[in-house]
């Protein structure tokens, strides 16, 4: 049996079983493993400890029925919890607010059903590899997110030159012709290696497509936090607006989705995150929820706007040495305001900052605001809205994150990084006033 179905068999006894008692060892045991590599294998696909996943789903379970009108006592002890107390903390701990006051937020809840992303086996993949005119055998290894917490599922390295990709077919195709793009203009991009039949990608239902790597690596961490942080900052800042240069220049060619960036907060993110604000208690005055739609939907219109990365997290820009060289992964390119790459970069190395980051945060962002400002002059208004972007940002992955029962935890941490931005609004908009 291949691992997505070991899990996938382990996540449906588990739902079957969730009013008995369920172990490491005993899921362990029904799918041939060692409990130790077993511990590894469910951590790295759901991201999250056994233990804390029965958890979620026995408290995800318990609070339906409670909220169906059964007797909160009768259920949790038939769930397994020994007391009430004992359940009111562990829910408290999960979900950050009592039971009723949950309920009283969202009037209602309904398990979500678990779900594995789709996943494949080595033989599966090199059945994919053999495409290509590459060297056989070569290792194929897993690439880590979240903090090397999951597995990503959707890239693999392929010995040390190569990158094997699947994502859904739009995004392959858009990555593929802004690449292509860049490469015209003289950038380096991660273009497709041609199949044996000379095509970009193989035949099939599922879409794959394999690339050699860019010449360099993400910035390492001690050097982003570290005492040339500013210095490193500005040349984040100075290669985004060199980017955003060359796809202005070929954004006709692409045909870009347009994103109404003000519509989306305000209709999606914002309502998630007073209601986050309740249930989490982070402590967020209503005045702020009132001066963002105010002020920065005065603002928003009178932002530039243009093809963007759209995800320039560090991860996707890579240093040779002390200098860029170059972005990967333009899956998610589109038109919005071109501010938003600048912000996604800063508030992308605060979630790897530590407590004592956070500290020289303002150092960096600063740095990459005044590297952009150097090659692409912003605009009065752009100044004016950083920290409303900056918002923005936090918001929209805090519900996506938050809706997402895998990404959890990133919620947590980016509800963390909100507060702190909210805390330095006065520093964030003084940065142009140094």
């Amino acid at each position: 049996m291949h691992y997505p179905e070991i899990i996938k068999t382990a996540l449906k006894y588990i739902e079957e079983n969730l009013k008995t008692e369920i172990t490491a060892e005993e899921l362990a045991k029904m799918a041939n493993y060692s409990t130790y590599h077993y511990y590894r294998l469910f951590s790295s696909v759901m991201g999250s400890s056994i233990a804390d996943y029965i958890l979620k789903r026995r408290l995800d379970h318990a609070l339906a029925e409670i909220a169906g009108g059964r007797k909160a006592i009768d259920v949790v002890l038939e769930y397994g919890f020994d007391t009430y107390a004992g359940f009111y903390k562990a829910f408290v701990k999960m979900y950050g607010c009592s039971p009723k006051k949950y309920l009283s937020i969202y009037q209602k809840h309904t398990p979500k059903k678990p779900e594995v992303n789709r996943m494949y086996t080595e033989k599966e993949l090199r059945l994919v590899l053999d495409n290509w005119d590459i060297e056989k055998n070569l290792p194929i290894k897993d690439v880590y997110i979240s903090d090397g917490a999951k597995i990503s599922g959707k890239i693999w390295a392929v010995g040390d030159d190569y990158f094997l990709k699947t994502e859904n077919r739009e995004h392959i195709l858009k990555n593929i012709k802004i690449s292509k793009e860049l490469n015209k203009q003289g950038y380096s991009s991660s273009l497709p290696i041609l199949t044996k039949d000379g095509k970009e990608y193989p035949d099939g239902k599922e879409i794959f497509i394999l690339t050699r790597g860019i010449k360099g690596n993400p910035l390492p961490r001690a050097k982003k936090f570290g005492d040339d942080r500013i210095r490193f900052g500005e040349k984040y800042g100075i290669s985004i607006a060199r980017l955003h240069q060359a796809l202005k220049a070929i954004q006709k060619d692409i045909s870009p989705d347009e994103v109404n960036l003000f519509k989306n907060i305000t209709e999606w993110a914002l309502p998630s995150i007073r209601r986050q604000n309740i249930q989490w208690t982070m402590g967020i005055d209503e005045s702020f929820f009132d001066d963002f739609i105010e002020t920065f939907g005065k603002l928003y219109e009178k932002l530039p706007k243009q093809l963007i990365h759209r995800d320039p997290n560090p991860s996707n820009i890579l240093f040779d040495g002390d200098e860029v060289s170059g972005f990967i992964d333009f899956d998610l390119s589109e038109i919005n305001i071109r501010l938003w790459d600048v912000c996604y970069c800063a508030t992308g190395i605060l979630s790897e900052g530590t407590d004592e980051a956070y500290e020289k945060w303002l150092d960096i962002l600063g740095g990459i605001l005044r590297g952009y400002d150097l090659e692409a002059k912003m605009t009065k208004e752009e100044k004016q809205a950083v920290f409303y972007v900056i918002c923005s940002i936090q918001m929209i992955c805090i519900a996506y994150f938050e809706s997402i029962e895998n990404l959890k935890e990133l919620a947590k941490i980016n509800r963390q990084m909100f507060v702190y931005i909210i805390q330095n609004k006065s520093n964030i908009m003084n940065l142009f006033k140094q």
